[in-house]
């Protein structure tokens, strides 16, 4: 089944390291699956992203761009 949470990014982002790292934590402590998806080698994602990166999307909804507030993705997934 798909994740509720994705995160799209590229390598080398830093904010996407960032996002990550916040992700992993929240996700984890909740028992939430998420996965992380490169927009590279995409067209659609990287004309859609572009520079937006990292982009949360939870349930199918665009959440975050660029920072993830840890307590507001909590909020959105309890």
């Amino acid at each position: 089944s798909e994740p509720r949470v994705i995160v799209y990014g590229r390598p080398g982002c830093h904010l996407c390291d960032e996002a990550r790292e916040t992700i992993s934590a929240v996700c984890g402590d909740l028992g939430v699956a998420w996965e992380e998806r490169s927009i590279v080698g995409d067209p659609d994602l990287e004309r859609r992203y572009t520079d937006q990166v990292p982009v949360t999307v939870v349930d199918g909804r665009q959440h975050d761009i660029w920072r993830v507030d840890a307590d507001r993705l909590r909020a959105t997934l309890a």
